[in-house]
């Protein structure tokens, strides 16, 4: 057997693991969900012991599937959701609480606080990014603040802070490396975009002590290697690791400054790669790391909207307009258009370029003939638009228009709402046959990690599935946007 890369792609709502072969084939995947946990309104949660039980059971699943050895294994790539912040027992590996999921808005007050002290420039000019509940420094200080016990044995050096990335890495390789790599510090209110390391101001700013944050390094070469595990031999190492928004833009081969991609997952983000400096938004997007590799650090301007996929799950779950996530579109194409209804999905804030965290989602413009269609389509239809507001602002942070979207992730598969996606922003949206880029991408890192593959061998892999080309004139955008637009301005009032 040729050696194979394990890619685990641990999500916000389900831990996928990939096998992919040395010609970057995708020979097997399984994926597992992981229950939320909602402790009260606005919070969100994960079990960490759920994200290490799904993890190792989709790796297992996966190799089954493939029907090859652990011995075989040359690399693994791990993606993560992002900014959700876990504590763990240094010794042990055992959680001193629950992961605060990035979807969790419960530090809001804090960021209010901090904002109405002024240090949000030092933030914004040092991270690139800015005082929301979002990002995982303010998690990290509320469980210091609030978990008993925890910021003595913190500051003992008995618990270690991390990512996703990180507590993987720690319970794969036995507890015998507490690393993460430059996208997802990136992400933490806490390193320094030029430096790369974390910044004593930005740590006293946060009361976080820098000896329970993870080393950071690079996002190809061996972060460590596997020991004690059921399903892989000891030894393997761990050679890529990227944020799953990083990840994707690896997968999508967007190595050229310029070259943007959206991930239509629970969230959806918009990345566009601006090469090797830092792009200062004045439009609401956040300046973030992309990855290191081979010595080089690539930035990207990001949009970031916190619910899209989990729209439609909202529909299922809580609304029980249907009953699995692929009848959205027969739902939606039962009727010619939304009949006039807006929905505006901000279930957990509105991300970027608006930044209010308290915003609530609402649905506008109903009438007495307002059906279940209208509403999935007006769902669908909402996820476009504030996808587009952020290509806008993009455009004007760059001084030019995106020329074309490449897309990924589960609901790109929706033709609807891709085609919708098209009409709205005015340019094609490109869509690859493989649509598990996050995980691709985290392979491919790996595979350089190792020497497997080089970057001109990867830029040459991706495979178009279908194009979709705007149908809409821009008076039709024009006037679907504006009344989105206004139906924003709306819930931006919304308070809870």
């Amino acid at each position: 057997m040729s050696k194979f890369v394990l890619a685990l792609d641990q999500g916000t709502t389900a831990t996928t693991a990939v096998v992919v072969g040395q010609d970057l084939s995708v020979l097997a995947k399984a994926s597992n969900e992981i229950p939320q946990i909602y402790p009260q309104p606005g919070w969100v949660e994960h079990d960490p012991e759920s994200i290490w039980s799904t993890t190792c059971l989709s790796a297992r699943q996966a190799m089954e599937a493939a029907g090859v050895h652990g011995g075989d294994c040359a690399a693994i790539g791990i993606t993560n959701q992002r900014e959700t912040t876990i504590p763990w027992d240094r010794g042990t590996g055992a959680p001193r609480y629950n992961g605060i999921v990035w979807q969790c808005r419960r530090t809001a007050d804090m960021c209010g606080r901090m904002k109405e002290d002024g240090v949000e420039p030092m933030f914004r000019q040092r991270t690139g990014l800015v005082l929301d509940p979002y990002f995982s420094g303010t998690k990290i200080r509320w469980l210091l603040d609030n978990v008993a016990g925890l910021r003595a044995d913190a500051e003992a050096g008995s618990v270690c802070f991390g990512t996703v990335d990180s507590f993987l890495i720690f319970r794969l390789t036995g507890g015998a490396s507490h690393v993460t790599d430059v996208s997802n510090a990136s992400r933490t209110l806490l390193m320094d975009l030029r430096s790369l390391a974390y910044e004593e101001d930005l740590l006293a700013a946060l009361d976080v002590p820098a000896a329970v944050l993870p080393e950071i390094r690079p996002s190809a070469g061996v972060f460590g290697v596997t020991k004690g595990l059921d399903f892989l031999p000891d030894g393997v190492p761990i050679a890529g690791v990227a944020g799953d928004q990083q990840a994707a833009l690896f997968g999508q081969t967007c190595f050229g400054s310029g070259q943007s991609k959206c991930t239509f997952g629970t969230g959806a983000f918009l990345l566009v790669n601006t090469g090797q400096r830092p792009v200062p938004s004045n439009h609401g997007l956040l300046t973030t790391v992309a990855w290191t590799v081979e010595g080089r650090t690539s930035y990207a301007l990001e949009g970031s909207c916190f619910i899209a996929g989990a729209a439609v799950q909202w529909l299922r779950d809580e609304l029980g307009l249907i009953s699995s996530a692929p009848e959205v579109e027969t739902l939606a194409g039962t009727v010619q258009d939304s009949g006039g209804v807006i929905f505006v999905p901000a279930l957990a804030g509105l991300g970027a370029p608006h930044w209010k965290p308290d915003a609530r989602g609402c649905l506008v413009g109903l009438s007495r003939s307002s059906g279940s269609g209208h509403v999935a389509r007006a769902v669908l239809e909402g996820v476009a638009m504030q996808i587009t507001d952020l290509a806008q602002a993009m455009a004007n942070d760059l001084g030019e228009p995106l020329k074309d979207l490449r897309v990924d992730g589960g609901a790109s598969a929706n033709g609807l709402l891709m085609q919708f996606q098209a009409d709205v922003l005015g340019v094609p949206v490109v869509r690859p046959k493989n649509l598990d880029t996050t995980a691709m991408g985290a392979a491919s890192l790996a595979g350089l990690g190792v020497g497997l593959w080089d970057m001109d061998t990867l830029a040459e892999l991706v495979a178009v599935d279908r194009r979709f080309e705007p149908s809409y004139t821009q008076a039709q955008r024009d006037e679907v946007l504006g009344r989105f637009r206004r139906a924003v301005d709306l819930v931006g009032s919304l308070q809870g």
